[in-house]
């Protein structure tokens, strides 16, 4: 299972974060299969339907904070297609004859939480927060949605596969930290403060684990690979995770 350990922070306070892997390098990983481990269609797509709402409700923050009109174009751009993926999460939910409110409905706290814990102090944490956690997430989604039905399971990918906002926030984070000495140290901190609770929304996804913590030493190999990847997007910053 995930090994943690307890960090400190003086923003937050104390927490469990898994512990991450040095460096990690590609790997050849387990084939996870899903079937049993992801939850009903329905509610696998109220969660990610209001974690996309949640993705876009944070780009239109940095695109209202954002110090240049450049930033603003290309983030709003980007909060395009945060909300375009929600809509096509709801069109699903609707597809499938239920009321989405009312299944995102038990989504909305805890998602809520975790968007005002990743805005971070000022808009380069913004950025980065949702840099780390939209990879880390529509990653582990897309991932997940392989226990779908098929059909079901071809759409939800091809919706979380649209490309986002990686490439508009990688490009105003690397010009920051290359202008701003100082910056970098600040955002490594930031990146690793964040991997902890992007890692509990992605477990909460799961069906709910059985007291043996099957599901859990089932599921490691994609945890693991959600950490290689959150590292190579680190390392495309020049930043440490």
């Amino acid at each position: 299972m995930l090994s943690c350990v307890v960090l400190w922070s003086g923003r937050r306070g104390s927490r469990e974060l898994p512990r991450l892997r040095p460096r990690v390098a590609p790997t050849s990983l387990t084939r996870v299969d899903f079937t049993e481990l992801v939850p009903e269609p329905i509610a696998f797509l109220g969660q990610a339907a209001y974690i996309q709402l949640e993705a876009f409700e944070n780009l239109a923050r940095a695109v209202a904070t954002a110090p240049s009109l450049g930033a603003k174009e290309g983030l709003s751009a980007a909060a395009g297609v945060a909300l375009r993926k929600h809509h096509d999460l709801i069109a699903e939910l609707r597809r499938s004859g239920v009321e989405p409110v009312e299944v995102m409905a038990p989504f909305a706290p805890a998602t809520d939480r975790f968007r005002e814990a990743s805005v971070g102090a000022d808009w380069y944490e913004l950025l980065l927060g949702i840099y780390v956690t939209t990879g880390m997430l529509d990653g582990f989604f897309a991932r997940l949605s392989e226990g779908l039905p098929n059909e079901l399971a071809d759409r939800v990918r091809r919706i979380l596969a649209e490309e986002g906002a990686s490439q508009v926030l990688r490009h105003e984070l690397e010009r920051a930290i290359a202008e701003q000495p100082g910056l970098a140290d600040r955002l490594a901190l930031w990146g690793r403060s964040l991997v902890g609770d992007t890692l509990l929304v992605a477990r909460s996804a799961l069906r709910a684990a059985e007291p043996s913590g099957r599901i859990d030493e089932d599921v490691e190999p994609v945890f693991t690979e959600l950490i290689a990847d959150h590292t190579r997007r680190m390392d495309a910053l020049g930043l440490t995770a």
